[in-house]
């Protein structure tokens, strides 16, 4: 309808008019989200990374680009970070202490922890399969902990968010940054943080996704009115709905305070996922490579602009995952951290 114009302008008008929405329907229900207080540590000291892939091969649920986004994502890191110490687990490889069984991806968390001090930076990504269970202690809202799952799954079993909190986390001394880039199914809540961040950067306080779904179906209806994209705005349609009806209502839960209470932190840790707890990450072809969707959403936004706030990289990896995939990228972290500067590690 508005020609090469409506095609140019529609993600920068719809992404006006989604934040427009959003920031009212926040103010029509100002118990929902809360503002972030607390602000981040430093980095002055080591950066130790951590990077594990699974493609699973031979197995039922085979996956292909595991392994290259651990590449990727590594590449990506060193290239523009300093870092001092890595290591890398892929199922690929011939040392035995490097394949990411369920005990070394556990040493591995041991190993990416160990001495970190104020002002070292801790690095984690995680590509591969993520599973969810019966939650057992009460400390999930909706019921299920979410799982990572290493090559050794059927004989060692699944690691559970509480485990992966425990000895990843807890504990961890005040000034330490630890950020977990985790790229697989199920993964909103998968370090076990209590405060999740909305898409404005405030902490969500109650289950928002009816909001985001009326945003995201405002925003479709947008795009598809400027650019006439069918297939992008039938998909953007389906993940608005499917927000608005998985979208819960109470308040502070008995499990959130319970999560609150147990899994804060005094470390600067923050997590970026592919997906909210009840959806998958999709394993894709992008440029004829095999791919995590997420891992390459976050390379392809910091190429384009490395001095994004954490906010505006969650805003663009959204932008660029949307109308191709439901996944929806989350944030998360272990205190009330204002999310307003540049994404560094």
């Amino acid at each position: 309808m508005f020609g090469a114009n409506g095609k140019k302008y529609a993600d920068v008008i719809a992404s006006k008019l989604e934040k427009a929405v959003g920031d009212h329907l926040s103010s029509k229900a100002p118990q929902s989200t809360e503002s972030a207080t607390e602000r981040m540590g430093k980095v002055t000291g080591k950066r130790r990374a951590l990077f594990i892939g699974i493609n699973y091969f031979g197995q039922k649920g085979e996956l292909r680009g595991c392994i290259n986004d651990v590449h990727n994502i590594k590449g990506f890191l060193t290239s523009n970070f300093r870092i001092d110490e890595v290591m890398v687990l892929t199922d690929d490889q011939k040392d035995p202490r490097y394949i990411p069984t369920r005990q070394n991806i556990l040493n591995a968390f041991k190993w990416l922890r160990n001495g970190a001090k104020a002002g070292d930076s801790l690095i984690l990504h995680y590509s591969g399969h993520g599973g969810s269970v019966k939650d057992t202690d009460g400390d999930e809202e909706d019921g299920m902990d979410e799982t990572l799952i290493p090559v050794d799954y059927q004989k060692a079993g699944q690691i559970v968010d509480d485990e992966v909190h425990t000895v990843l986390c807890r504990g961890l001394p005040k000034g330490v940054r630890l950020t977990a880039i985790m790229d697989c199914c199920h993964s909103e809540s998968m370090l076990d943080l209590p405060y999740i961040y909305t898409i404005n950067g405030d902490l969500q306080i109650i289950e928002t996704s009816k909001q985001e779904g009326i945003v995201t179906l405002i925003g479709a209806g947008t795009r598809f009115l400027l650019d006439g994209n069918k297939k992008n705005a039938v998909s953007n349609f389906k993940t608005g709905l499917g927000l608005l009806m998985s979208g819960g209502g109470g308040g502070n839960s008995e499990a959130r305070e319970k999560t609150i209470k147990t899994r804060s932190t005094e470390a600067d840790v923050i997590q970026i996922s592919g997906c909210r707890d009840s959806q998958t990450s999709a394993d894709a072809q992008i440029a004829g490579q095999a791919t995590g969707a997420m891992s390459h959403a976050l390379i392809s936004c910091l190429k384009k602009n490395k001095n994004q706030t954490y906010t505006q990289l969650l805003q663009s990896m959204r932008g660029t995952l949307e109308g191709k995939y439901t996944q929806i990228p989350m944030m998360s972290a272990g205190r009330k951290l204002v999310m307003d500067h540049p994404f560094t590690i």
